[in-house]
């Protein structure tokens, strides 16, 4: 332990933030990062990103001890539910009534379990624990600002070489993923993902960060304080900068393979997050509240027409087959019953393939196995209670409320907690519908952004003058 304790603090705090690095910048790439044991590989290696924050000198304020307090309540919660259905003799939930079905048909005595599926909710831990591991690792190492920044590059140029190769591999061989035979989705981009809704959320976030750094290299090319809109075109198209062309062309190559993906929601939520990113960058350019409305109205009208030329396909899904899948509000209204019945601990955590099928509707069809609710709060609660995730949704309210304060309090570097901002909601909305953020692939990302985007919510002019962990 001496040791490690007479290392450089900027070696340490070097590699606790490079370890980070890696996992965001390759996390997407094993197809999403799907399979349990991608996700322990991911969960060890955070670990020591982890362990090494705890060895640096990233000095924390009182509001992110706080926020790592509220983490830690989290982990807690988490625990004493896993216990209780992990547990042959849990402390005060009752098992599961199914055991004792099962043993008066068998005849023989079985220990019943809280968990529909003995054993489950252990083997189903590894995306929550990656995902808490990455929020702790970017909340640690986002203290430092120079490193925040950094993970916004990581994330904007793994996110362009994705959807590069996403473009390429849709144009030349689109029955392939990777190097697997393509079996879903093959008319359609999904990157190195397996769903092309994941995919289009993970491209549409990739694009809000590039749209955040062009929008920031736009502010420092035009060298003024208060913008005149008729004067800007002129004066952008004036000795363009090559930093400004690429962050452009990065953004269009996002875009590009965002739409290609034919996702319904992914591309609309990716859109609005892209006009939330240019309308809050720009609020205290725009002239009173009626530079509002027009801003809203004019971002809106370009989204408009990328979606008419660039997005195709989703459009002809839209009036083929309207916002949602046929059976999908059959299958929400079926967890909700799942809830109703089993409110305190739920089902057990990663059970609801097999808690499911007994509460199917019928006005669900036949054809295709519900392995996932589309939907991952129902999804949750189903499988862990109500109480947990309750819990998880105040955590989530709490932390893009800090997010909100971040971005009115910050003059340098706000695009951090802006890009958390936009990107969280592109994540959280599309959760409502789709199990994006049970994709670890794309949920390490945007837990380490939102890390990064709270570190510096809080930074002050002379917290910032801390020298680099």
């Amino acid at each position: 332990m001496k040791l490690w304790t007479n290392l450089p603090t900027f070696t340490v705090g070097a590699v606790a933030a490079y370890i980070l690095f890696f996992v965001v910048a390759f996390a997407p790439l094993p197809f999403g990062s799907y399979d349990k044991t991608t996700v322990a590989v991911w969960c060890g290696i955070l670990g020591v990103a982890a362990f090494a924050t705890s060895l640096s000198s990233f000095q924390l304020q009182r509001g992110h001890l706080l926020l790592l307090g509220g983490v830690g309540l989290i982990v807690l919660c988490y625990g004493f539910v896993l216990h209780e259905q992990l547990s042959d003799y849990p402390w005060i939930a009752g098992p599961h009534p199914l055991w004792a079905q099962t043993s008066k048909v068998l005849g023989v005595d079985i220990v019943p379990s809280v968990s529909i599926v003995r054993g489950e909710p252990f083997f189903a831990l590894g995306p929550t624990i990656a995902c808490l591991l990455a929020l702790i690792c970017g909340l640690i190492v986002g203290t430092d600002r120079h490193r925040a920044r950094q993970l916004l590059h990581v994330i904007a140029w793994s996110g362009a070489a994705y959807a590069i190769y996403g473009i390429l591999s849709y144009l030349i061989e689109p029955t392939m993923l990777l190097w697997r035979e393509k079996r879903a989705y093959i008319g359609n981009l999904t990157g190195t993902f397996v769903n092309r809704n994941t995919a289009a959320a993970y491209f549409g976030s990739c694009a809000v960060v590039w749209l955040a750094l062009l929008l920031e290299q736009t502010r420092r090319h035009l060298r003024i304080d208060a913008i005149v809109w008729k004067k800007a075109p002129a004066r952008l198209l004036t000795a363009t900068p090559r930093s400004l062309i690429v962050s452009f062309s990065m953004l269009f190559v996002c875009l590009m393979a965002m739409f290609l993906t034919s996702s319904r929601a992914g591309v609309v939520l990716s859109l609005f997050a892209l006009i939330v990113t240019f309308i809050v960058y720009f609020r205290r350019d725009l002239p009173s509240r009626s530079g509002i409305w027009v801003a809203v109205g004019g971002s809106a009208a370009v989204a408009l027409i990328l979606l008419q030329f660039l997005g195709g396909a989703v459009s002809s899904r839209f009036d083929v087959q309207g916002l949602a899948d046929e059976g999908r509000f059959a299958a929400y209204r079926s967890t909700m019953h799942i809830i109703a019945d089993y409110p305190w601990f739920g089902t057990g955590l990663g059970t609801f393939a097999w808690s499911f099928p007994a509460y199917r509707s019928g006005e669900i069809s036949m054809w295709g196995v519900w392995d996932i609710a589309h939907n991952t709060p129902l999804e949750l609660a189903s499988e862990v209670g109500l109480p947990l995730a309750i819990g998880v949704f105040v955590g989530w309210a709490v932390m893009i409320a800090i997010l909100i304060r971040g971005i009115k309090i910050r003059r340098r570097d706000a695009i951090i907690p802006l890009s958390a901002l936009s990107v969280a909601i592109i994540a959280n909305l599309h959760s409502w519908i789709d199990f994006s953020l049970q994709i670890p692939g794309y949920a390490i990302v945007v837990f380490s952004l939102v890390g990064v985007g709270l570190a510096q919510s809080f930074a002050t002019d002379r917290y910032s003058r801390v020298r680099r962990a």
